[in-house]
């Protein structure tokens, strides 16, 4: 089904092997990131927009992440289509761009990201109701219209970086109605410790990353795709997918 999409990664795609931190760092860190969630719980609400890129990239550096970007900044109203590793990919877009998230509704659950995430205006997906998606496309683009950046994973789930799944094309009709721009954003680490894959459950991800030494995210945004009226969603899609380096050939676009 086209709303439950299964990733073929699991724990052993993380190949381990990195330097790491001391405990006493590793704790310090964690309670960091939770004062920096409880403030972002204040500030957000408050000064919206403003807000959003300060604290994201706090919350990375509380984790000793750093953050690269490379491209140009995306304008306000575009549609940022990314693939996905981690939960921490969804702090690197915030940090690079106070953009409008879309998550499936289990995100509105994790304890501190989900909220922050809610606060933030996201967009909750329930992929057990195929029903809903036609609404949730036309919300979507009407975000768009009103000059509020989106990003979406069109892969549907995690993957460890090295393996990538492949962009499904229904929420490239929300671009397509909104004569939105869309923007391809290739998403990397410096290593697989950070792969939401497998038994992963978010405490024990957190973890993990807490207790890295040092953690480099890497986004890369390709030129932006501008489609035209009536272009049709899947061959978008493809042509995202390609310029975040899959090849479009490779892909079955059937959704």
């Amino acid at each position: 089904m086209i709303w439950q999409p299964v990733s073929g990664c699991g724990n052993g795609c993380r190949t381990g092997g990195e330097e790491t931190a001391s405990a006493a760092t590793a704790v310090v860190r964690l309670v960091t990131l939770s004062a920096v969630l409880v403030m972002g719980l204040v500030l957000v609400p408050v000064l919206r927009r403003v807000a959003l890129r300060p604290v994201a990239r706090v919350m990375l550096a509380s984790l000793g992440v750093r953050l690269r970007w490379r491209g140009a900044l995306p304008r306000a109203g575009t549609l940022l289509v990314a693939n996905h590793v981690s939960w921490l990919d969804i702090v690197a877009l915030l940090a690079v761009s106070p953009v409008r998230l879309v998550a499936k509704c289990e995100v509105r659950g994790w304890p501190g990201i989900g909220a922050l995430a809610a606060v933030t205006g996201a967009i909750f997906v329930d992929r057990t109701r195929p029903k809903t998606l036609p609404a949730t496309v036309a919300e979507i683009a009407g975000a768009l219209r009103a000059g509020r950046s989106v990003a979406v994973f069109p892969e549907g789930t995690t993957y460890c970086g090295a393996r990538r799944g492949r962009f499904r094309p229904a929420m490239f009709q929300a671009a397509v109605d909104a004569g939105a721009p869309v923007v391809p954003v290739s998403i990397t680490y410096d290593s697989t410790a950070p792969a939401f894959v497998g038994d992963d459950t978010l405490w024990s991800s957190v973890r993990r990353v807490a207790g890295l030494r040092g953690t480099t995210v890497t986004l890369i945004g390709a030129p932006a795709l501008r489609p035209a009226a009536g272009a049709d969603r899947r061959s978008l899609a493809r042509a995202a997918q390609a310029s975040v380096g899959l090849v479009p050939s490779a892909l079955g676009l059937a959704a």
